[in-house]
């Protein structure tokens, strides 16, 4: 199937985040990633990027504070500003008054309501949808499998990063912060395991020596949705996605896929 077809099978939305700190020293800029707990349905024990499934209150929010953006993509990065928030105590994609303690209080009180609504009430925070940028899109509506996520992917910034990030230890177990060619190796060596939409973005995010890099990259490729593909390459199944996407691999021998 092509990946330009519209989308035939109806997925979950979700969405998730690339969050960047500058790197010591001039080296590569590093990403924010979590382990995901084991007893997840969905890539449980693998190294993933925040992020989760769209919520009805964040359309709601997405109506309220998305601009010029159509509501539902509006949505997706107020998921994202919550997900993030929830799960690693970083807040990202907001204006007010914002430092580490204000953040974790927020936190507690979004763990505590389970709405997003009231917690920027209470803190006079205002979704700044701006300080994201699209990456990517993947929906695996090729793909036999029992859960279908249409996952959109952000881009967001954090500078020095001089902030403290703490798993919730309901979804995830361990938050670190590595280079994308950092978890590569460490995928390699089996210290992580990684699925296959993870490991093609990471080889893209590889390819960037700062955040302002990736962003640029971003913004000149239109997001278009990415559906992987099987094809036999040498008498071999492959799992592979269209060449026009902006990554560097685009397939691996279907033996070696790790899946959600």
């Amino acid at each position: 199937m092509n990946d330009t077809q519209p989308v035939s099978r109806e997925g979950i939305p979700a969405a998730t985040v690339v969050i960047f700190r500058n790197g010591e020293d001039g080296q590569p800029p590093e990403l924010l990633m979590t382990i995901r707990s084991k007893t997840m349905v969905f890539a449980g024990g693998m190294a993933v990027f925040p992020g989760g499934k769209v919520d009805p209150q964040d359309y709601t929010l997405g109506e309220q504070f998305g601009g010029e953006l159509d509501v539902d993509e509006a949505a997706h990065q107020i998921a994202v500003i919550r997900e993030t928030l929830e799960e690693t105590g970083l807040a990202i994609g907001l204006s007010g008054e914002i430092d580490a303690e204000r953040a974790h209080a927020a936190r507690a009180r979004l763990l505590e309501l389970g709405t997003f609504a009231p917690v920027l009430e209470e803190f006079g925070w205002t979704p700044d949808l701006s300080q994201l940028t699209p990456f990517a899109r993947w929906f695996p509506r090729n793909e036999r499998i029992p859960r279908v996520y249409d996952t959109r992917f952000y881009l967001a910034n954090l500078g020095t990063g001089a902030v403290d990030v703490e798993a919730d230890l309901s979804e995830n177990t361990h938050l670190f912060w590595t280079t994308a060619q950092g978890a590569l190796n460490a995928a390699a060596k089996g210290d992580i395991k990684v699925i296959f939409p993870t490991r093609r973005n990471l080889e893209r995010l590889a390819q960037f020596t700062s955040y302002d890099e990736a962003r640029a990259h971003a913004v000149a490729l239109p997001v278009r949705i990415v559906s992987p593909h099987i094809e036999e390459r040498e008498g071999r199944p492959w799992l592979c996605i269209g060449e026009d996407h902006g990554y560097p691999v685009t397939g691996e021998p279907l033996d070696n896929v790790t899946r959600g």
